[in-house]
């Protein structure tokens, strides 16, 4: 293992891991991947990362009592994502900056983030995307990017928060009411008209005006960020609205 000087000056790199490698293309980070790691313990988890074996890493490492581990430079290209699309765009880890926040997250009953843990992720957040120049919207969840076979880092985490601190992006979800919805096997230009708006948004959502499983995987991963009170891969009018909000306020459509 190759030890490296902190990016983020509040980080420590006791403990580098050794799976990473070269960013493709000579790309830059434009995104910022939050994870939780999903372990009985912190302790496991760091070790995971850590073990060549695992042939799994992250740039970032964040305690529940807010301290900081930095465990690949940001420079060089972590293995936290896997496979998964945004916008198109495929090998996530050649572009981002990968996060990982220790929570046993759904094994382990979705328990609380600590507030320092929250605090200290957003403060590595803000850093970061101020040293890459990533947009607050590029700030994603790796259930965004990997709908279906990632859902961390879980319908708990207080994206709301960190927005009002100026990282991520969000509009207050619309109040779940009654109303027409969207489902499995639903077809038509509606469906389509969804689909569009969701793969504007960024998600690797196919438009074909059938309501497959994938879409309604991609709906679920959408309301785990944006719409948490329910999240059940439904269609219904607070999921839309909440979405056409969210489109309405990016930066390029505004």
């Amino acid at each position: 293992m190759t030890s490296f000087e902190a990016d983020y000056r509040k980080a420590c790199c006791v403990q580098p891991s050794p799976n990473h490698g070269e960013r493709a293309d000579g790309r830059k980070p434009d995104m910022i991947i939050l994870h939780y790691t999903g372990m009985p313990t912190p302790e496991s988890a760091l070790d995971w990362l850590c073990r060549e074996e695992s042939e799994v890493s992250c740039h970032y490492f964040v305690h529940e009592n807010g301290d900081v581990v930095q465990l690949v430079a940001e420079a060089r290209r972590a293995w936290h994502a896997g496979k998964g699309s945004w916008h198109g765009e495929g090998d996530i880890n050649s572009r981002s900056i990968g996060i990982e926040i220790a929570n046993a997250g759904h094994p382990g009953g979705l328990p609380d983030f600590p507030k320092e843990q929250i605090a200290a992720v957003i403060e590595l957040c803000r850093d970061c995307g101020k040293r890459w120049s990533i947009a607050p919207e590029r700030v994603l969840a790796h259930s965004d990017v990997a709908p279906i076979r990632k859902v961390d880092p879980g319908e708990k985490f207080p994206w709301a928060e960190l927005h009002h601190a100026g990282v991520g992006h969000w509009v207050d979800p619309a109040p779940i009411t009654g109303g027409r919805f969207f489902q499995r096997g639903d077809c038509g230009q509606p469906v389509e008209a969804l689909q569009s708006m969701l793969s504007l948004y960024g998600y690797a959502t196919e438009i074909t005006g059938e309501f497959s499983e994938k879409t309604a995987g991609d709906v679920e991963a959408f309301q785990r960020h944006f719409r948490q009170e329910r999240v059940d891969g439904i269609a219904d009018f607070s999921t839309i609205d909440t979405l056409h909000r969210l489109l309405s306020a990016l930066p390029r459509y505004s």
